[in-house]
């Protein structure tokens, strides 16, 4: 795999370019710590630093695994072995049991019937339907702007 493969067009983007959202780290990072304790801004950037790094790392050993095995596509075991290979074998047992959830809301969701399935209209009448709603929506906008 290169490192270009997955980037659509361009130039692949640079360590620069790479980051994870401000406001959503700021968040994790006060969620943790007890109401008294701040975190500075420049202690927050160092942080987001070090989980791009990690996931750098992480995601550099798994495609070597992923290379080895002749796959193209990194899937979760390779992520599960770089980790123990890095030596983040701690990790491991929860990142399995994040798998396993994840997996699970997945069959859930499958299982889940649409409203398209559970109405019992053909797809003509549902935007017969949806064409009747937005007539009596746009007549009901109508009226309150006179």
């Amino acid at each position: 795999m290169s490192d270009r493969e997955g980037h659509s067009g361009g130039p692949p983007p640079t360590d620069d370019d790479l980051s994870l959202p401000k406001a959503t780290v700021a968040k994790m990072i006060s969620d943790l710590l007890p109401n008294d304790v701040v975190c500075a801004k420049e202690t927050r950037d160092l942080v987001i630093e070090c989980c791009v790094e990690f996931i750098h790392l992480i995601s550099s050993e798994a495609n070597e695994i992923c290379e080895q095995e002749s796959k193209k596509t990194i899937a979760p075991e390779h992520i599960i072995t770089a980790l123990k290979r890095l030596g983040f074998d701690a990790f491991t047992t929860e990142v399995e049991d994040v798998l396993k959830d994840h997996k699970q809301q997945l069959k859930d969701r499958e299982k889940k019937v649409s409203k398209f399935e559970q109405s019992g209209l053909t797809e003509e009448e549902l935007l017969a339907k949806q064409e009747e709603l937005f007539a009596a929506s746009r007549a009901r906008f109508q009226t309150t702007q006179q």
